[in-house]
C-alpha cells in the first residue's frame, strides 16, 4: 500500500511504513506514560502549584520556582505532544515517514528519537529541535 495522495501533491509515493515499527509502540506508550506522571507532579489541573502560605518570607523565590516549574511543564506538554502525534502516525500507518518530504526516517534515527517527524535532511527545517 502507497499514500498515493501525497504522490498528488507532489510527493514521492512511499510505502506505508509503520508497520515495520510496532516495537515503538510500547516505548512512545511508556514515554507518554512518564511524561504525563512528570507533568502530574508540576502542575495540578494544569496549573503550576507550589504550596507555601502567603506568608512565606520569600515570595520571589516562590515566584521564581513557580516559573522554573511551568517553563519545564511547558516543554514536558510539548514533548507530549510529539509523542502523541508520533501514536497517531504509528495508528494512521506513516510512522517513519517524514513529514516534509514523504522520504523514510532512518532507522538510527528513529532508534534515537522515536518521536521524530522529520528525516535528518528536515530535522533542521524546524525550530523545533527537541523530539524532531
Amino acid at each position: 500500500m502507497t499514500r498515493g495522495a501525497d504522490s498528488a501533491r507532489g510527493r514521492a509515493s512511499v510505502p506505508l511504513v509503520s508497520d515495520t515499527h510496532a516495537d515503538k509502540r510500547p516505548l512512545l506508550e511508556g514515554e507518554r506514560t512518564r511524561l504525563l506522571a512528570r507533568i502530574d507532579e508540576l502542575t495540578v489541573g494544569g496549573v503550576v502549584d507550589l504550596e507555601f502560605d502567603d506568608d512565606f518570607a520569600d515570595r520571589g523565590q516562590v515566584a521564581s520556582e513557580q516559573g522554573e516549574n511551568r517553563s519545564l511543564a511547558d516543554a514536558l506538554e510539548a514533548q507530549l505532544a510529539r509523542v502523541d502525534a508520533a501514536i497517531a502516525r504509528l495508528d494512521d500507518g506513516t510512522y517513519g515517514a517524514c513529514i516534509v518530504c514523504g522520504g523514510r526516517i532512518g532507522a538510527d534515527r528513529l532508534e534515537a528519537m522515536p518521536a521524530t517527524d522529520r528525516c535528518i535532511d528536515h530535522a533542521t527545517a524546524s525550530p523545533r529541535r527537541l523530539g524532531s
